[in-house]
């Protein structure tokens, strides 16, 4: 390769200087985000040379490490009932969790294990309809949501019927405020989260009525912040977390149009980073692998919503997500994979079943474009994992026969 100068310059000094130009500058005022951002990008760099001289070697990297990945996941539902005291609360989450990320990476969970899932999760299901972390808990919509996606995710008749319809309906209503909002328990603190969690079940498992989500939308759009993303509430800074759920609840609710859309496209693509390639949550903030889908899952409904409102269009013509797909799978697969299994938040973290989740999903989403061709795909076709629905975050098969079986049961309930 030549410079400007007609001089030689080897490919390790030309990456390099690439490195060099996307660095933080913190402009002689460090702070503690600047250093930490610093940290990180050290790290990135000399990872990045060491995937280079595996690179020399195997033409297919960078590789997933499906086989690892499974292990870990097999592993941890083996321990499901036990040694997790300090996600006691989250159970019914590690379920969620589990059997997702097995279902992207195409593992048949055997029958057995499926029935024994569905079991657990049945003994968190308490009387007043919700689902609790775990047995004996109370009722709360996040992990409610979790049980009802887990066993969405099993496709098992027996998971289907773990769900009480009818007391899952009158446990929504319960948490409804006359605003349109959604306490997560109740008594308990109001944000996005809620109403998604709650339109998110109420349309898988059929009970979705306009009258339980009336003003819904309305309070969801109070949220929408002047960066173009959403809060938790109103009056917050916007969240990559928040704004998917703002903007997944929209779409459920077929209120859509009521979202500045391009100035919440804006925002999101804003958030991918220039050196990492993976998302941060909020402006000013470290990379994060859970950001791989809480950012970049929103992106196919925010081009769908664009592609409905374009009359020329050109937005129904575009192959490719709008963000670099190719980046945030590079961030993927060469920085966030633990070496025994398991993925992570960012180089220097350690494994979890949340960021395994959440980046594999966020995998899921930059491979699987509007193309569907294997170009999309950093590293070996093998890389390629299972296409999830983005609005539920639900494996699209298994989304259609839950869908279909939920939809043979009547809707009113009350």
């Amino acid at each position: 390769m030549e410079n400007q100068q007609g001089d030689s310059v080897g490919c390790s000094e030309v990456i390099n200087s690439d490195f060099q130009l996307e660095f933080m500058d913190e402009e002689g005022v460090p702070t503690n985000t600047s250093c930490e951002q610093i940290k990180v990008e050290s790290l990135i760099e000399k990872l990045f040379y060491v995937f280079l001289k595996k690179a020399e070697i195997d033409p297919e990297a960078p590789v997933l490490h499906r086989d690892l990945h499974l292990a870990y996941l097999k592993h941890s539902l083996c321990y499901l009932p036990h040694n997790f005291a300090c996600l006691d609360a989250s159970r019914a989450w590690l379920c969620y969790w589990i059997t997702h990320s097995m279902e992207l990476l195409d593992f048949k969970l055997p029958a057995e294990d499926k029935s024994h899932v569905a079991q657990f999760l049945a003994k968190c299901q308490c009387p007043d309809g919700g689902f609790g972390g775990g047995p004996g808990q109370y009722g709360h919509l996040a992990p409610t949501y979790a049980a009802v996606n887990a066993l969405c995710t099993l496709g098992t008749e027996e998971a289907y019927k773990v769900i009480d319809r009818r007391k899952l309906l009158q446990f929504l209503w319960s948490l409804r405020k006359s605003n349109g909002s959604f306490e997560l328990h109740v008594g308990g603190e109001i944000d996005v989260r809620g109403v998604y969690c709650a339109v998110s079940v109420a349309r898988l498992t059929n009970i979705y009525s306009d009258a339980l989500f009336d003003n819904s939308a309305e309070w969801i759009i109070s949220c929408q912040t002047y960066e173009g993303g959403f809060s938790g509430s109103p009056g917050h800074e916007a969240h990559g977390g928040y704004a998917f759920c703002a903007l997944a609840a929209l779409c459920l609710l077929s209120k859509e149009n009521l979202c500045d859309i391009k100035s919440l496209l804006r925002w999101t693509v804003n958030r991918q980073m220039r050196l990492e390639g993976g998302f941060q949550g909020r402006t000013n903030k470290l990379v994060d692998g859970c950001y791989s889908f809480w950012q970049a899952g929103a992106m196919p409904m925010i081009q769908g919503i664009l592609s409905k409102n374009d009359e020329s269009s050109v937005m129904t013509e575009i192959d490719s997500w709008l963000f670099n797909s190719r980046a945030l799978q590079e961030y993927i697969l060469i920085y966030c994979q633990s070496p025994n299994g398991g993925l992570i938040d960012k180089p220097g973290k350690t494994k979890d079943l949340y960021h395994t989740c959440y980046t594999l999903s966020g995998l899921s989403i930059a491979q699987n474009q509007p193309s569907k061709t294997t170009g999309s795909i950093v590293g070996s076709p093998r890389n390629l994992l299972k296409a999830v629905h983005p609005t539920f975050n639900i494996e699209l098969e298994k989304l259609k026969s839950a869908s279909l079986y939920f939809s043979q049961l009547p809707s009113d309930l009350l």
